[in-house]
């Protein structure tokens, strides 16, 4: 597709992206910068043709699920990851664990599902006592 152009529908609307793609792309915006942007240098850091009321809309609901935290600037607000990406992660899986009714089936089965070198990671990080934040391979493990 010529560089400017977006995809449209049928109707000559532009293509709706899934609401996870479009949080995922906020939160590379957020993650890149060197602190807390309103939405509007969100906007611009993103490069694309969204609304400025849709990216307002996308760090609201970012907001609320506790991805992002938020400063009063001005006006408005200025938006920062309330965690690196390896803290988000487990944080997903921790509120994926927490849903399920039979959690040490759910977690037995993402273990057995492990490869080799994950499950000698997470014997390492067990047998460790990874459990106050310390660090591993140069990342640091929070739980």
């Amino acid at each position: 597709m010529p560089e400017g152009h977006e995809d449209r529908s049928a109707g000559g609307r532009p293509e709706r992206r899934p609401a996870g793609e479009l949080e995922a792309s906020v939160l590379a915006a957020l993650w890149a910068a060197d602190g807390p942007l309103t939405p509007i240098a969100v906007q611009l850091a993103l490069g694309t043709d969204l609304a400025r009321t849709t990216v307002t809309t996308i760090l609201t609901r970012l907001h609320a699920k506790g991805t992002v935290t938020r400063n009063h600037t001005g006006r408005g607000y200025a938006y920062a990851p309330a965690q690196d990406p390896p803290g988000l992660t487990a944080r997903r899986m921790h509120a994926e664990l927490n849903k399920d009714a039979h959690r040490d089936t759910a977690l037995a089965r993402f273990v057995a599902d492990l490869g080799p070198q994950d499950k000698e990671l997470l014997r390492t990080l067990l047998d460790e006592g990874h459990d106050d934040g310390a660090a591993h391979g140069g990342t640091t493990i929070r739980t």
